[in-house]
């Protein structure tokens, strides 16, 4: 798949165009390139960042970065994306502007869209604009109860399960190992503490179950109540690995959620939990 940030980087063909800003890549997401692939034209989507809810002032967490968002679209299969950098110009641009802007540009013959599809300036362009302006609609069958935003309310209830459902695919968490408290050592579970970047959600505090590079993981979110802790931390332990992830980036699947996270009476108890916490993560089964 080649990735351009521009129209002008592909030049005018004849392709069929999938539009959005696709976070998470979403199962009603994938409907919409796979139709633009089924067109038999060259396939396009077209995608912007940052996310447009941010640039118009909105707080908006991310399911995925902008990196693993290109690559589930490319695993999709369309056979080009273009990354448009989403300003407050082309959030007041005209939908017509649009067409005259991006999709003529790029010999835009088809549009895959649904019913609902919006896009423009007040969002006053829909399909019945497209095809006014000589722009065929492939439409694309609405997927009920399928959007970022519940997959987002689902996250953040820890409910891993039902967003890997809409997703199609178990939700992640993503950031690079970095240095913690080494509690987790002294613990008999050394863990992986991750820095998931500013702009992405990461789930509701509590224990879950999951995967990681192969391996499972038994992964904590949140503020470490036991140790009278403040600050949200991300810890994972990947059963049966041996080795140093200091500093790589480390992408886990969130399977299940285990438990809410809480103080123990001692700490013999806590390496008692955490011992069934990692053989639950042992036996758990990977969603969607």
């Amino acid at each position: 798949m080649k990735v351009a940030r521009s129209p002008a980087e592909l030049g005018p063909a004849d392709r069929a165009v999938a539009i959005g800003t696709f976070d998470g890549v979403h199962r009603g997401h994938r409907a919409a390139i796979e139709a633009a692939i089924a067109t038999g034209l060259r396939s396009t989507v077209v995608t912007f960042t940052p996310h447009p809810r941010k640039v118009l002032g909105y707080e908006v967490g991310l399911i995925s970065s902008l990196e693993r968002r290109i690559e589930l679209i490319e695993a999709v299969g369309p056979d080009e994306l273009v990354v448009l950098e989403f300003t407050p110009e082309l959030a007041s641009r005209e939908p017509e502007d649009f067409v005259a802007d991006v999709l003529q540009p790029l010999g835009t013959r088809v549009v895959a869209a649904a019913a609902d599809f919006r896009f423009g300036k007040g969002r006053r362009g829909d399909t019945a604009l497209l095809r006014a302006q000589g722009i065929d609609v492939a439409e694309v069958p609405v997927v009920n109860g399928v959007s970022s935003s519940r997959i987002r309310e689902l996250l953040r209830e820890g409910n891993v399960v039902a967003a890997a459902k809409l997703l199609g695919r178990p939700p992640e968490v993503e950031g690079r190992v970095v240095s913690g408290d080494q509690r987790g050592g002294t613990l008999g579970y050394p863990t992986a503490n991750i820095a998931p970047e500013p702009d992405l959600l990461v789930p509701a505090h509590g224990i879950y179950a999951g995967a990681a590079r192969g391996y499972r993981v038994a992964l904590s979110i949140g503020v470490n109540p036991h140790y009278g802790g403040r600050e949200r931390r991300v810890e994972a332990f990947l059963l049966d690995f041996e080795g140093d992830l200091y500093g790589q980036q480390l992408r886990l699947e969130l399977w299940d959620r285990l438990r809410d996270e809480r103080a123990f009476g001692s700490e013999e108890e806590l390496v008692a939990q955490i011992g069934r916490d990692v053989e639950a993560a042992r036996g758990a089964v990977r969603p969607a």
